[in-house]
């Protein structure tokens, strides 16, 4: 993965805003695969000329082709793996988890009575799981009944094919965010294998078929893990000395996960989820941090605009980045619709530069950004504002 050797790069983290006639198919999705498929390839390199024209230089395809099967950044992965069913939740059986926001639910219990938590941060309603109103029960589960299988070898082929067609002669470096192993199988109940150990390590070997595909094409592989923070949320008895435990396990099941592949070419995002909640309960960065570089990246991407995080650069302070790592710090943020100032956004990188080192520094998003703001032209414009930002940090960091 490209360095910061003479300027602060700039990336975001995955999503990113659909042309109008791509949407308007996607909104019905199961009458125009046809016309979807037609439509991608030219929409994926209109989203890299978009991108360029921004200012980005670590880009993707805006996560189109997830968009095009209807699912979001977890439902893609479905259709690519085999070994769950679905079915109806048994009362008599206790859940496996809680639910995303349990614990800010717990101590907001007006605050999601309300049916706000489904609003978007710029404020429009947004397609959600549950009906408005306070967050209700599932009705139905994912449960592991037999040897989980990667088989998406088409699929992902054809994704790293076109992204690779699309970066093509640009000055620019493609990327792929890809699930992490935690966000495809922690939630689901196992009742195939022995225990939680071996079904983990089970669906990191499938997941990391789809993490080859795409270092194999010579792109830049996103591990999209959330959950390496947001699972502090699922259980609400947990301490932190509880959720450290968990933690190291997860480590090695994504480490597992990536075993054998490049790792000059991963990078590892994590947050603390884009739901517009209070984010009180989020669990700290300096709670984390040191097993979260225990990972075998080359790079981190950290959720770190939002007003929860913000201040968090300062714990870089006390938790050394290994030599050759890069922190890729949210600038611009999902969660208000407002777009940073590029003088903020300089400050920030700034700030991450004076701790770890400017080489160790690219700008970046809190998330993916296009289905979490009021507007596409708000999205644009923060990563336009981001760029602009980040060309002021490089001018004064190299001087």
């Amino acid at each position: 993965m490209w360095r910061s050797t003479d300027r602060i790069l700039t990336t975001h983290g995955g999503n990113l805003p659909r042309p109008a006639d791509l949407d308007n198919l996607i909104a019905d999705w199961r009458d125009h695969q046809p016309e979807i498929e037609e439509r991608l390839p030219s929409a994926m390199k209109e989203v890299v000329d978009k991108q360029l024209e921004c200012g980005v230089t670590i880009l993707n395809e805006g996560e189109y082709v997830k968009a095009a099967s209807g699912a979001d950044y977890v439902g893609y992965i479905h259709s690519r793996v085999s070994g769950w069913e679905t079915r109806p939740v048994d009362p008599a059986v206790p859940l496996k988890r809680g639910g995303v926001a349990e614990r800010d639910r717990l101590q907001f219990p007006g605050f999601y009575e309300s049916g706000l938590w489904l609003q978007g941060s710029g404020g429009p309603v947004r397609p959600g799981f549950f009906k408005p109103g306070a967050p209700q029960p599932p009705t139905r589960e994912r449960v592991c009944t037999s040897p989980v299988e990667y088989i998406g070898h088409d699929a992902i082929g054809r994704d790293v094919a076109e992204l690779a067609a699309a970066v093509d002669g640009r000055d620019a470096q493609g990327f792929i965010a890809a699930l992490g192993p935690l966000s495809l199988g922690a939630g689901a109940r196992n009742e195939y294998y022995p225990d939680e150990e071996s079904y983990m390590m089970a669906v990191a070997e499938v997941m990391r078929e789809e993490y080859k595909a795409v270092t194999d094409a010579g792109l830049v592989l996103q591990v999209d893990e959330p959950e390496f923070a947001t699972t502090w949320m699922f259980y609400p008895d947990w301490s932190v000395e509880d959720y450290r435990r968990y933690l190291s396990f997860a480590v090695e099941v994504i480490n597992h996960a990536i075993a054998g592949l490049p790792e000059d070419q991963i990078r590892f995002h994590v947050c603390w989820g884009s739901g517009h909640r209070p984010h009180v309960n989020d669990v700290p960065l300096k709670d984390i941090a040191d097993l979260l570089v225990k990972i075998n990246a080359t790079a981190y991407s950290v959720e770190a605009g939002n007003v929860r995080h913000a201040h968090e650069w300062r714990v870089w302070e006390d938790v050394k980045l290994p030599d050759g790592k890069t922190l890729v710090p949210g600038v611009v943020s999902h969660a208000t619709d407002l777009i940073e100032h590029p003088e903020l956004v300089a400050t920030r990188l700034m700030n991450f530069a004076s701790v770890v080192g400017r080489e160790n520094v690219q700008a970046g998003t809190d998330c993916g950004i296009g289905s979490r703001v009021g507007h596409p032209e708000i999205a644009w414009a923060k990563l336009a504002a981001m760029a602009e930002g980040a060309a002021l940090a490089s001018k004064r960091l190299w001087k």
